[in-house]
């Protein structure tokens, strides 16, 4: 297990070096000057050229790179060309908030799949099983911006004190749960789709086995059958999917936060991008990378838990 995890933790770093280097690339070649951005159409180009000999960005980009990353190596990713605070300090306000809604989301998702996969399955080819794939399909086609408008227009509108914007206070006071509502809705309710599918699928493929067949011959309680037998063994496959998944919840609140005004780090991405922000928008993909690496990282770690067999070497 040691090795596994020494690893699976140098390989984060020629992954996170790779990114950084796609970004930054990637974002200088872009169209847009950051520095008439920031002084507008109206700056002398004298000044302009000033203030990008100040910031570096007169030099080539492969230098620019390089005192990047030996900076980076040294623990300072930079500050923010649009307000000159530092980088880190952005990201830092924000990530707290992004990870509140990303654990919101997960959770709105786990809990409607789950249970909606389980009963599916139990109730294979009923009238209950084809509502539930209805509604999954109907989840799974329904973007994410217009479920968020469209449930500010259902909800917001004629459930009194119930916000459409902003992140309320923190997250244990009632005022940060209601203002967390509809933005988890919103990104938890699309992929509970694909959940529910695959829960489904899982349980049904279980259920199937001989050891639940032994089980219920026995005369165990088919609750028990269901939950302690079936539903345990069913869970491999939606760890994977929780795994792939949480990156894209976490970086899908993106679209969430700009339509909610979340005070999260894809309302700073955003931002950051129009402003032509590139220390920011680097370090937030980086962040993100990081989330990718380390979802498929504790992915592997919870099939240790959930089935005893698998073993990390």
């Amino acid at each position: 297990m040691v090795g596994y995890l020494v690893r699976r933790t140098l390989l984060m770093i020629p992954v996170l070096l790779g990114v950084s280097m796609i970004i930054f690339f990637s974002m200088r070649l872009a169209p847009g000057d950051p520095v008439r951005q920031i002084l507008g159409p109206l700056a002398s180009q004298q000044k302009v050229n000033e203030v990008r000999n100040e910031l570096g960005l007169n030099k080539p980009i492969y230098i620019q790179y390089a005192i990047w990353l030996k900076n980076a190596l040294h623990g300072d990713l930079g500050s923010s060309i649009a307000n000159h605070a530092p980088t880190l300090q952005l990201v830092g306000e924000r990530i707290g908030r992004t990870l509140e809604l990303t654990l919101a989301a997960l959770v709105v998702t786990l809990v409607v799949a789950l249970v909606a996969g389980i009963i599916s399955a139990v109730r294979q080819y009923s009238i209950l099983d084809n509502t539930v794939t209805v509604f999954a399909l109907f989840w799974l086609s329904m973007p994410t911006f217009w479920l968020g408008l469209m449930l500010m227009l259902l909800l917001a509108v004629h459930i009194p004190g119930l916000p459409i914007s902003g992140g309320g206070g923190p997250l244990w006071s009632w005022d940060g749960l209601v203002h967390l509502i509809l933005p988890a809705l919103t990104l938890g309710l699309p992929q509970a789709g694909t959940f529910a599918r695959l829960a489904r699928s899982s349980m049904l493929d279980v259920l199937l086995q001989d050891y639940v067949t032994t089980a219920r011959s026995k005369g165990i309680r088919e609750s028990t059958v269901i939950f302690k037998h079936a539903f345990r063994n069913s869970l491999i496959p939606i760890l994977t999917m929780i795994g792939l998944q949480l990156p894209w919840l976490f970086g899908g609140s993106v679209i969430v936060e700009t339509v909610f005004s979340w005070p999260g780090m894809g309302r700073l991405l955003t931002s950051a991008i129009f402003d032509r922000d590139y220390p920011v928008v680097q370090v937030i993909a980086l962040v993100y990378s990081l989330a990718v690496v380390l979802g498929n990282f504790m992915t592997d770690i919870a099939y240790s838990v959930a089935d005893p067999r698998v073993r990390l070497n």
